[in-house]
């Protein structure tokens, strides 16, 4: 996420606390309906400040921490995040601190959601959090568990052995809801923010550094040197998936594999990636695919009960991704294309059976006395659209938008037709029909 179009494009004078936060949102309006999650995280810095990349919590700090989940739990949050994936590193390239936490501190916090009976806990395990943890901790605190993401990797069946223990955890009265995605993991990364290798020590050592020294590193010969020495050890950086995406200063080279152009030039794939970036100030963007590469497990995968859909990234690697598309990509690709579920199945997982997790009782179904958030589309061809970058953001930010889907007709908000007859309709967009959901 950007910190500058952050830093600039959120009102930080209108709140500090999670409820002033909600406050904040509902007076200024949405053009969709909106929850949110209270995070581990900016619940750590809250009441550890710095502290809380370094070291575990007191039990003072424990306290409060679980006092602020309280009255965010009584202010409506939706429930409660928190991520323990070595991908995600924050200041200066240090872990975001709910990695720093523990299982016993995370039980702690959830324990306003199972006094108040409200709320879904949504978590990234890894690190110190497993995925084994999730079935215990669920039955413990008696809300909902769905965590990201249960991708597939071809050549390697993993996904079929985390449901069968899903099965096995649902027949023993674990709630868990693995979240599955239509669309393969690809990030589209410039060297100016390389999300896809800033778990590298040599480019997570440069995470907080301004851009001329970025720039300096990466002119370096000696840190080429030992950058390329550490991408091709251990567990080796899988050039294979790496394409030039975007270039304005070298068109020509859209498309074309990274490896195969270092094998052109006689040099390695790194230099290639830097000695291109550096021609056009870090602009160039590179395309990876990083999972769910196996369309066979995928299909296997979406029409299951017990997962959700999701993964759609749409606040975070705004610059990098773009999957808030995946509703119609389903509808398309995987439902008339390749048949995996029927149309009415896939429509409830799109809408009801997500619904029904979050308790929010009064939308999801098409029925009197409910909101009418209604999308009106063409089965014979629905499609995703393409994606296309924007800079519209405060402070010059980028990002990926997919605004033009085939077949969607009409779009309601709150009973507000905001997309009538294919078209956007900006005054209704303008009148921001949407509402901040709040668990009750």
């Amino acid at each position: 996420m950007s910190y500058n179009t952050l830093s600039v494009g959120v009102p930080w004078d209108e709140f500090e606390t999670f409820p002033q936060y909600l406050d904040a949102v509902e007076r200024r309006g949405t053009a969709l309906n909106y929850g949110c999650y209270v995070g581990h995280t900016a619940v750590r810095l809250y009441v550890m400040g710095d502290d809380a990349y370094e070291r575990p919590a007191t039990a003072d700090e424990l306290a409060g921490m679980q006092a602020v989940v309280g009255e965010a739990m009584a202010a409506g949050a939706m429930g409660f995040a928190s991520s323990s994936s070595p991908t995600h590193n924050g200041d200066k390239g240090r872990p975001v601190p709910s990695r720093v936490a523990d299982l016993e501190e995370l039980s702690a916090l959830l324990a306003p959601l199972r006094e108040t009976g409200r709320g879904v806990v949504a978590l990234l395990p890894a690190g110190v959090i497993k995925h084994h943890d999730v079935f215990a901790l669920q039955k413990e605190i008696g809300r909902p568990i769905t965590w990201t993401a249960l991708l597939t990797v071809q050549g390697y069946p993993y996904h079929e052995k985390v449901i069968a223990d899903n099965d096995a955890a649902w027949d023993d009265g674990a709630e868990v809801w693995p979240q599955v995605s239509c669309r393969p993991l690809v990030f589209q990364m410039n060297l100016a923010e390389p999300f896809v290798l800033n778990m590298r020590p040599s480019f997570a050592a440069l995470m907080g550094t301004t851009k001329e020294e970025r720039l300096s590193a990466y002119r370096d010969p000696a840190w080429r040197a030992a950058t390329w020495e550490e991408l091709s050890s251990g567990i080796p950086f899988n050039w294979k998936a790496l394409s030039v995406a975007e270039s304005d200063l070298r068109p020509d080279l859209i498309g074309r594999r990274v490896l195969e152009l270092a094998e052109e030039q006689g040099t390695t794939p790194l230099d290639v990636i830097l000695d291109i970036s550096l021609a056009d100030d870090l602009t160039t963007r590179f395309w990876s695919v990083l999972a769910n590469d196996d369309p066979d497990g995928i299909a296997w995968l979406l029409p299951r009960d017990h997962v959700l859909l999701g993964l759609a990234d749409s606040g975070a690697h705004v610059s990098q991704l773009c999957d808030a598309c995946f509703a119609t990509d389903l509808l398309g690709n995987w439902v008339r294309g390749r048949k995996v579920m029927s149309l009415e199945r896939a429509v409830h997982k799109l809408t009801g059976e997500p619904a029904g997790v979050y308790g929010l009782t009064d939308r999801g179904t098409i029925d009197v006395g409910k909101a009418a958030d209604l999308c009106v589309f063409d089965p014979d061809t629905v499609a995703p659209g393409p994606l296309r970058r924007l800079r519209d953001f405060p402070a010059d930010g980028e990002r990926l938008t997919a605004d033009a889907p085939e077949g969607i007709t009409h779009v309601l908000v709150n009973g507000v037709p905001i997309r009538a007859d294919g078209e956007m309709v900006p005054e209704a967009l303008n009148s921001l029909p949407g509402r901040l959901l709040r668990t009750r």
